[in-house]
């Protein structure tokens, strides 16, 4: 079976992407792994196109290991692009499990997607049990050993948790990032990601994503990030979340509505020969 595709990233954070609005490819778990496959093409996560008689398009993603995300906010930030190419408009909506998002084409490779609301009860992260999402206490070690206790909780589409550390350097999170992402705490696992605030608008990222593992980037991670920095009172409304290859800019309307704006790469033609 042949597969025209697409590749695209947000900073590195990379997708492979397949327009299904006119074909039904009815990809099994196992041919998503394999084309997710580092050593076959490769990428963070799958994005399938399908057609959507209301808005432009509906999206559904695939993890590394096959399993189904509800959101992605890079993701959805280069497939807004990908389609304001084919239908020059420069406001795109697309359907996602976690709800409608929208997507401002800016220019100059730029686009801007608001996520929405976040959530911030334990029942919608979800949790296995009552707790106050603003401090999980949970404990995580440096590399000398010492600990750190905390965690503040946010789903912004998926459930992610956030340790505000004095060095995100200092810390092991290959090792780290799965022990959480499965903790018995979470129900449907989680997103880990280490931050560093460097000033009232800019913060330092690592982050581990559920289903897929550590990744050059994460724009759910950014908005979740920027969300419970300003739970904890640590930056303004709007912030820089830093990655290794770049910044994506998150701010929090009046509404409480989170918007994440960044650059998305050139759209890279791709043939996929699945047996």
């Amino acid at each position: 079976m042949d597969i025209k595709a697409f590749k695209m990233d947000g900073l590195g954070n990379d997708f492979i992407i397949i327009d299904q609005r006119n074909q039904n490819l009815n990809l099994k778990k196992d041919q998503i792994i394999k084309i997710c496959d580092r050593n076959f093409i490769g990428c963070d996560q799958l994005i399938l196109i399908k057609k959507n008689r209301k808005i432009d398009a509906g999206l559904e993603f695939y993890n590394s290991d096959g399993s189904i995300s509800s959101a992605c906010g890079n993701g959805t930030r280069c497939v807004a692009d990908f389609l304001s190419k084919e239908n020059n408009k420069k406001e795109i909506l697309l359907w996602t499990s976690a709800g409608i998002l929208k997507s401002k084409i800016l220019g100059n490779d730029l686009v801007e997607t608001e996520i929405g609301i976040p959530k911030t009860n334990w029942n919608e992260i979800p949790l296995n049990k009552v707790m106050d999402t603003k401090n999980l206490k949970i404990e995580i070690l440096d590399k000398n050993n010492n600990k750190h206790v905390g965690g503040t909780s946010v789903n912004v589409g998926n459930p992610h948790i956030i340790f505000f550390v004095n060095d995100i350097e200092n810390f092991d999170l290959k090792n780290i990032g799965p022990k959480i992402e499965n903790h018995e705490l979470f129900p449907e696992k989680c997103n880990v990601t280490l931050a560093k605030v460097i000033n009232k608008n800019l913060i330092k990222v690592k982050v581990w994503e559920r289903g897929t593992g550590l990744t050059k980037a994460c724009g759910t991670a950014a908005c979740a990030t920027a969300v419970a920095a300003n739970i904890n009172e640590l930056v303004e409304k709007i912030t820089e979340i830093e990655f290794e290859l770049g910044r994506l800019t998150i701010s929090i309307d009046e509404k409480n509505s989170v918007h994440m704006k960044g650059p998305v790469s050139k759209i890279k033609n791709i043939e996929i020969k699945l047996k």
